[in-house]
């Protein structure tokens, strides 16, 4: 996969450039947003990896010219600025995903590579269980029409057992795929978030929808 990456910081670009390389990606760098849309504008890339605060042109003002000038390609959008008005405004803009700082870089990775699989068909950018809806887009969670406030891990877990519906995810899985790190029997970092998730998005609603599977683990339902 080709990537283009506009990225001002010097060293984070080079840190971003070799992880993507590493990914078994083509990487190539602009420094600036004129710089960067001059280079998307020409084709040839797969992917667009762009940073908001960028000097000589906003990346926010570089997707939406590249979109009047008809490039389709995917863009991943970087900011530390990425409460939901930033965020909606990215997207709208043209962005097909919005990813905030600080990031994993085992996301960035995997949000380039889901971008990348899905330019060909439509991308997935909505969950739903029951009345409980989530919007991967603008990162929003809705239950019967009511917006639920989740902090970013609530989020992420709440996705994790959406994407899941139906099954048993168990402990294990949840912490390595939600908080990135092996099996430790003694935390009760799980059972703290559990909690919380629970009293958002299940406390003013007749109907349950997050289970506790007895020694097993957790399953979300209608």
């Amino acid at each position: 996969m080709r990537v283009l990456l506009v990225e001002d910081d010097a060293d984070m670009a080079e840190s971003l450039r070799a992880s993507l390389a590493a990914d078994e990606h083509e990487v190539e760098i602009a420094g600036d947003g004129e710089l960067g849309q001059s280079m998307a504008a020409t084709g040839g890339y797969d992917v667009i990896v762009l940073d908001r605060m960028l000097p000589k042109k906003l990346g926010v003002s570089v997707v939406r010219e590249l979109r009047e000038q008809g490039v389709s390609t995917p863009v991943l959008i970087l900011s530390a600025l990425h409460d939901e008005d930033h965020r909606v405004e990215g997207l709208n803009a043209g962005a097909n995903d919005y990813l905030g700082k600080p990031f994993s870089t085992r996301e960035l990775l995997a949000r380039v590579r889901a971008l990348w699989n899905g330019r060909d068909r439509d991308v997935q950018t909505r969950l739903q269980v029951g009345d409980l809806e989530m919007d991967l887009l603008a990162r929003t969670v809705k239950r019967g029409g009511k917006k639920l406030d989740l902090q970013p891990r609530e989020f992420r877990l709440l996705e994790y057992l959406m994407r899941n519906s139906g099954q048993t995810v168990t402990r294990k899985m949840l912490l390595e795929n939600v908080w990135d790190y092996h099996f430790d029997p003694q935390t009760n970092v799980i059972d703290v978030h559990i909690s919380r998730l629970r009293s958002k998005i299940d406390r003013d609603f007749a109907q349950s929808l997050l289970h506790t599977v007895r020694g097993s683990g957790y399953r979300l339902e209608a």
